[in-house]
């Protein structure tokens, strides 16, 4: 019996060592930060039982996790409540980020006159500004979605302006002696140059975000209809120091998955960052192997 093709064995299903090399990236791009987690619980675990730590100042991680899975059915339509205040908060702030950037870098006397205000608005403490936006708002998710707009915009403006400034002026200049209009230009090349640091102010915007939602649900009266923050709050008041904790264990989980979820949407929008060519296929023959007689 003649011995299956060369391309045939090529093409075997058998792992190659390029596959291997990504599954090894994966587990550590995956482990490692898992680990990390597992080590923090544990000298958290470590720290209260070798000092002796009384339950009403810091409860065991298990007690902190109990409490949680304990009031789900309490804490889950709160958690809802605080995911879409992040969601609706960070999308218009990054858009409002985006959009203003762009203008900024393509007008150099709105860049300068713009740009001193942007900062003068960040210095302006987050909890104060609570009070007005009830005041002018009114009650409801509004006021904390515009929180937490207003401490997303500002990194991603300043990311995209950064980008949009440090383009590869060769490209530009090419693109011009080839004749492309200004709008193929910016939406072929600019934009392009400008997505990683783009991705870099929503990165940071993602892991404030949480943040402004949950000083949002503090300053508006709404939250008396219930928060989180509200939730946590009341706990703290009756010296519920388990659900204290939990509550803030479950405000860290959802920054940290919005933040997972900005970067899987840099890693899918930013192909060109981890591979220079296109991926091959396991069924696509080699180019220095003959292709084998056909059988009829």
């Amino acid at each position: 019996m003649d011995s299956p093709p060369r391309d045939l064995e090529r093409t075997s299903y058998a792992p190659s060592e390029r596959d291997r090399s990504r599954t090894l990236t994966v587990l550590r791009n995956v482990g490692i930060p898992v680990l990390s987690i597992v080590l923090l619980l544990l000298l958290w675990q470590a720290i209260v039982i070798i000092f002796h730590v009384a339950p009403y100042i810091a409860p065991r991680p298990m007690a902190a996790i109990q409490s949680v899975t304990d009031n789900w059915g309490l804490l889950w339509p709160l958690v809802l409540g605080t995911i879409r205040e992040t969601i609706y908060g960070f999308v218009c702030g990054a858009l409002l980020g985006l959009g203003l950037g762009v203008i900024m870098a393509k007008t150099p006397f709105l860049h300068r006159m713009v740009y001193p205000v942007l900062v003068l608005s960040q210095g302006v403490p987050i909890i104060a500004l609570g009070a007005p936006l009830v005041l002018i708002l009114g009650f409801g998710v509004t006021p904390k979605v515009v929180i937490v707009a207003w401490i997303v915009f500002f990194p991603v403006t300043v990311n995209v302006l950064a980008g949009l400034s440090h383009v590869d002026q060769d490209l530009l200049n090419l693109a011009r002696v080839y004749g492309a209009s200004r709008w193929r230009t910016f939406w072929q090349i600019e934009i392009p140059a400008s997505t990683t640091s783009l991705f870099a102010g929503m990165k940071i915007g993602a892991t404030y975000a949480v943040t402004g939602a949950i000083i949002g649900e503090l300053v508006s009266p709404s939250g008396a209809a219930g928060s989180l923050a509200l939730y946590q709050e009341t706990a703290n008041t009756n010296f519920n120091v388990a659900a204290v904790y939990g509550t803030t264990m479950v405000m860290t989980a959802i920054g940290i998955s919005w933040f997972l979820l900005i970067v899987g949407s840099e890693v899918l929008a930013t192909p060109w960052q981890r591979r220079t060519v296109a991926r091959r296929s396991m069924f696509r023959r080699d180019p220095d192997v003959a292709p084998s007689p056909r059988v009829h």
